[in-house]
């Protein structure tokens, strides 16, 4: 079981010996001549199908002892983080790799440096395009901070890019298009849009991605266009993808939005012999996706307003009912109270005296003034 640590383009790796060689193992590898290190930052090649190329790269070791380092070539690749790799040492080669002759081992003497040349045979059948490659040096050391029985390979290499002419195709495809919107939690603020893809290199060329964003909603309503340039696609190397993602702000959420992303194939410069003019048409690709922008935040304050409105009035409503039942009962108490107060001030058992006023005779009885009041009042005889 083994760990990994790599540094390419000439770059130098710390290994740790084991506990019966202690101490650190720096070494480092770049490109040479046959009498040492020279400038160059990569291999740049260009070669024929059956042709031949030979150069060397040199191993220096600048740690206290001998080590002995095993040299290995492999296909190139890209991590997801955009970072040139080549395959791990227990992987076979599938394309340049497996072109490379090179001496299994290189003993160097502490502090000094090795020439190691190398030969690379292109198939007569290899197709036109980038092969790249990688050739490295290796160490495995055991690493106590790995965990018990662990082992950290350490290697240095310098990357490879071939190139064999013929008719070349530079070549992007947009796969797994997809745009989410991201509202504000500010409901008097517009949101974003953020769209993932992925970009394929589905030509023999290695290329970079120009990457552009053009996000807009109904009638227009925030139409924004963001070039990106070749951020994150800096360089794709042929059959080889990468995953990417950008936010587009001041979306506001009024329906459908639609999301066109474009790429276009963009030359990759390494100031080597690559670098050659490439007489073929760099097409874009443009993929379009809609998204649905709904206002959720704008619908649960209004909802929340609503309830509010709706609890007010209905507080109101209870107040006023409340307040006519009151005055009901007090009006109805207020009668009540009236009627009992009537009734008090009447006497009881006591009929008024009877009044009796006698009709006149025809003698003339109302001249001479009589009158009866009451039972007892006196009767006058004929």
């Amino acid at each position: 079981m083994g760990a990994l640590l790599l540094a390419l383009a000439g770059g130098t790796s710390v290994a740790h010996a084991d506990a019966k060689d202690p101490g650190e193992i720096r070494f480092s590898v770049t490109t040479a001549t046959s009498d040492g290190p020279d400038k160059r930052r990569i291999f740049d090649f260009v070669a024929e199908p059956g042709e031949q190329i030979q150069d060397q790269v040199a191993v220096s070791n600048h740690g206290a002892s001998p080590v002995t380092f095993t040299m290995v070539a492999n296909d190139g690749l890209f991590t997801p983080m955009g970072k040139f790799d080549i395959r791990t040492s227990d992987q076979e080669p599938q394309d340049s790799g497996g072109w490379f002759e090179v001496q299994p081992t290189v003993d160097v003497p502490a502090g000094e440096t090795v020439v190691v040349p190398f030969t690379i045979t292109v198939p007569e059948g290899a197709t036109p395009g980038d092969h790249p490659a990688g050739i490295v040096a290796t160490i495995t050391s055991a690493s106590t901070a790995a965990g018990p029985g662990v082992g950290v390979e350490s290697r240095v290499g310098v990357r490879v890019n071939l190139r064999v002419p013929g008719e070349v195709a530079p070549s992007l495809a947009l796969t797994d298009v997809r745009a989410t919107y991201e509202p504000s939690w500010n409901p008097f603020a517009p949101g974003s849009v953020r769209v993932a893809y992925d970009v394929t290199n589905d030509g023999n060329l290695r290329v970079g991605a120009e990457q552009q964003a053009h996000v807009t909603g109904p009638f227009g309503i925030g139409d924004t266009v963001i070039d990106r340039g070749t951020e994150g696609v800096e360089e794709l190397i042929p059959g080889t993808s990468r995953s990417t993602a950008l936010a587009v702000a001041g979306i506001w959420p009024v329906g459908p939005v639609t999301t066109e992303i474009t790429v276009t194939p963009a030359p990759v410069s390494t100031g080597g012999a690559v670098d050659v003019p490439v007489e073929a048409p760099l097409e874009p690709v443009t993929v379009t996706v809609t998204t649905w922008a709904i206002p959720w935040v704008q619908i649960l304050l209004l909802a929340a307003a609503a309830v509010l409105v709706i609890g007010l009035r209905d507080n109101r409503k209870r107040k006023k009912q409340r307040l006519e039942a009151l005055l009901a009962k007090a009006r109805a108490e207020g009668r009540a109270a009236a009627g009992s107060g009537d009734a008090d001030r009447a006497p009881s058992g006591a009929s008024a005296p009877a009044v009796t006023v006698p009709e006149a005779s025809s003698a003339g009885s109302a001249d001479r003034g009589d009158v009866s009041v009451g039972p007892d009042a006196p009767s006058s005889g004929a």
